[in-house]
């Protein structure tokens, strides 16, 4: 009952308020005098008692209003920013919260966690109202998302041709390359859409050379700035808040020249980032074989398992990449077989070595030696003595012949 309570005494009665309190007996004895009044005289008693309790009612409800505002003042309020809101109303397609958000100042540009943008947004949905109001309010049409995926790879890939057209008059990059190296015509299977894409690039003068300087352009930037790294002496394994290194990077994107760079500069192929991947998970992942097949050669373990127990065959989903990872594996699980065999041989080629030469300079033959050589010198000290004698004989003077 709110903030009503029962007390020891059989009555009800609320908290801070004195009124129609009222015992058993005083009911009874009150209902004596009642019974005396007059119709009419019952009747304003009635209506005094109504007035009574109408208070009552208005002071019970204010007090549980200031009791509820005490209880709810000290608890935790989620509040959303404007920035969420404005994604969360982009997400459902409400345009005129979208609009009130813009006119109050909101960044049109905001991002969810993966880096999507309302603008994102509404060229997935096919809005182009939506898209319309926010490249007037400012939007970047060349906002990238955590995979660099841009609005007009989402128009693109999802074949919206009237979104397309708009966004390449609002000055969208045709040569955009997303984190997977392709541009918005490489992802385009609508025709029509991938007519305008082709068409547009062909009136500006885009060749091929210029598509493959553009989509290595990110690799060949990496490169510098690692060999201009250790030419400094600089560390080649930093490690970014996910615990990956240029390895990582290098290997997750196909940068096949910077991993060539990395390996030939000795970095470790086993190292691990937060979630114990290693950079040949991350090749087999994003499918990029060659980059695999270097990091093999160079020691990388393809038995080797991420937090969750995934070796990179586990993790890989294009099919011929897993039979070729499987292949490699054969072949390494062989090679490191035929080693093991060839330390044994020459571990017992060294065991009988090291036995031959040991029996060779036994304590035996030691004692037998010595006691040779002690010979040997003591006949050569004996023919010296016999050798001087003769001389002192030789040169003594000659005595008389006595006849």
């Amino acid at each position: 009952m709110r903030s009503w309570f029962s007390n020891n005494k059989g009555k009800y009665t609320c908290k801070n308020y004195k009124h129609l309190t009222m015992e058993h007996s005083e009911l009874v004895a009150e209902m004596i005098h009642v019974e005396r009044l007059t119709t009419q005289e019952r009747l304003h008693l009635a209506r005094h008692r109504r007035l009574q309790q109408l208070k009552v009612w208005r002071q019970r409800e204010k007090e549980w209003l200031r009791h509820q505002t005490r209880h709810t003042s000290n608890k935790r309020h989620i509040y959303f920013s404007d920035s969420v809101m404005l994604l969360e109303a982009a997400a459902r397609n409400d345009i005129d919260e979208v609009r009130r958000l813009l006119k109050k100042g909101v960044n049109p540009d905001s991002t969810n966690e993966d880096g999507l943008t309302a603008l994102h947004q509404c060229c997935i949905d096919d809005n182009e109202e939506m898209m319309k109001l926010l490249i007037e309010f400012g939007a970047n049409v060349n906002a990238e998302d955590s995979e660099k995926w841009t609005p007009l790879h989402a128009a693109a890939t999802c074949g919206h041709l009237h979104l397309v057209k708009y966004l390449i008059a609002r000055g969208a990059n045709l040569l955009a390359v997303n984190a997977d190296g392709n541009m918005p015509y490489d992802i385009c299977e609508d025709e029509k859409t991938l007519d305008c894409i082709e068409g547009e690039m062909a009136r500006r003068g885009v060749t091929q050379e210029l598509i493959d300087e553009t989509r290595a352009s990110t690799e060949i930037q990496m490169l510098r700035d690692l060999q201009k790294i250790a030419s400094l002496g600089g560390d080649l394994e930093y490690k970014d808040h996910q615990g990956a290194t240029p390895l990582h990077i290098a290997a997750a994107n196909g940068y096949v020249r910077v991993v060539e760079f990395l390996l030939d500069q000795h970095v470790s192929t086993d190292v691990e980032d937060n979630d114990k991947w290693q950079p040949v998970h991350a090749a087999a992942c994003w499918g990029h074989l060659e980059v695999l097949e270097l990091l093999v050669q160079n020691g990388a373990d393809l038995n080797a398992k991420n937090k969750h127990d995934e070796t990179p065959a586990d993790i890989c989903e294009d099919l011929e990449i897993r039979e070729r990872i499987m292949e490699l594996k054969t072949e390494q699980e062989s090679k490191r077989l035929r080693e093991a065999q060839g330390r044994r041989v020459r571990r017992s080629q060294s065991i009988n070595t090291r036995t031959q030469s040991v029996r060779r300079t036994s304590i035996r033959d030691k004692v037998l030696t010595t006691k040779k050589d002690a010979q040997e010198e003591a006949r050569l000290r004996l023919q010296a003595q016999q050798v001087w004698q003769i001389k002192d004989i030789l040169n003594s003077p000659r005595l008389p012949r006595e006849y």
